[in-house]
């Protein structure tokens, strides 16, 4: 006996983009919920994302889990479903908040890139990816993003992975999961808000053209690919500013007694009041800006496919 692949449900736009071979980019929902980005400054990076990546010629897609559905493309009447606050839904979660019929999932990274390799769309942007938290040594806290990017055929953009992370095992990690990381326009790995962790980058490629090839070829491999991207420069911030913001916040989740997947959510909630808002200004910049360069990506890469 067989088991059927599965399948998520496509808004219509999706469905059509696919079956006439356009460009497609994929996002997250986490991002664009209070778990991301607090009210309103989540409504603002949709907003900037969908409209970028349409000037660009590309379709967005933006996955989560409504009403026990999992979805890639929503219609605009559902976007404000999914800037409330909600439950994140990693890939480890999906058949639960299907099985259940959660009313709404935020989609996280591993999540998002299993339903965009599960539909066929071939590029992913998102803000910072996450990695190994600090002390994993001790408490072997290491997200799922890592070994979803080894494991699904999508090319993932975004700023680095998340700066309150252990960014040298994270690199490694990738390594070690044969993960291939470029730069783009940046030689060292962006650390999110910051514009580079200091940690010097194997790959750079800046020509476009020659990025699509490359993700081309790695799709025939299999698996996927990270290509990072800074903060543009107006919006980063300072990097000692925010190791500071960072310590603090982490020594307020330890006192708190939060982990696990809760330690994201509200490191990014105690980093955005410490810098009195550059943190948010500076994820959505980032956001902007990733999702110009997935669908720039996208646009090339489709006729390759």
């Amino acid at each position: 006996m067989t088991t059927a692949a599965f399948s998520p449900t496509l808004s219509p736009e999706v469905s059509k983009a696919l079956a006439n071979r356009q460009p497609i980019v994929a996002l997250e929902s986490t991002i664009f919920s209070n778990l991301g980005l607090p009210t309103p400054a989540n409504r603002e990076a949709l907003e900037r994302c969908l409209r970028v990546i349409r000037e660009l010629g590309a379709v967005p897609a933006v996955t989560a889990v409504l009403d026990g559905v999992a979805r890639i493309g929503l219609r605009d009447d559902e976007h404000e479903r999914i800037l409330g606050a909600a439950r994140k839904v990693a890939e480890r979660d999906l058949a639960v908040a299907i099985g259940e019929g959660w009313n709404f999932g935020a989609t996280t990274v591993s999540a998002s890139l299993a339903l965009a390799a599960a539909a066929g769309v071939r590029v992913f942007a998102t803000g910072g990816i996450g990695g190994v938290h600090r002390g994993a040594e001790l408490h072997g806290d290491v997200s799922a993003d890592l070994s979803a990017l080894a494991r699904h055929p999508v090319v993932t953009v975004s700023a680095g992975a998340k700066s309150f992370l252990d960014l040298p095992r994270t690199l490694e990690m990738l390594e070690t999961l044969g993960v291939p990381v470029i730069g783009h326009r940046c030689d060292e790995f962006p650390a999110f808000t910051v514009i580079s962790s200091g940690l010097k980058l194997t790959h750079r490629i800046d020509d476009l053209d020659v990025l699509a090839r490359v993700a081309a070829v790695r799709r025939q491999f299999g698996g996927g690919m990270l290509v990072c991207t800074p903060v543009p420069a107006a919006q980063a911030i300072d990097a000692a500013k925010m190791n500071d913001a960072i310590n603090r916040a982490l020594r307020t989740a330890d006192s708190r007694g939060v982990t696990g997947a809760a330690v994201t959510p509200m490191v990014l909630a105690e980093i955005a009041a410490d810098t009195s808002g550059e943190a948010v200004r500076a994820n959505l910049a980032l956001a902007e800006n990733n999702a110009r360069l997935a669908a720039d990506i996208a646009v090339r890469l489709t006729p390759l496919s």
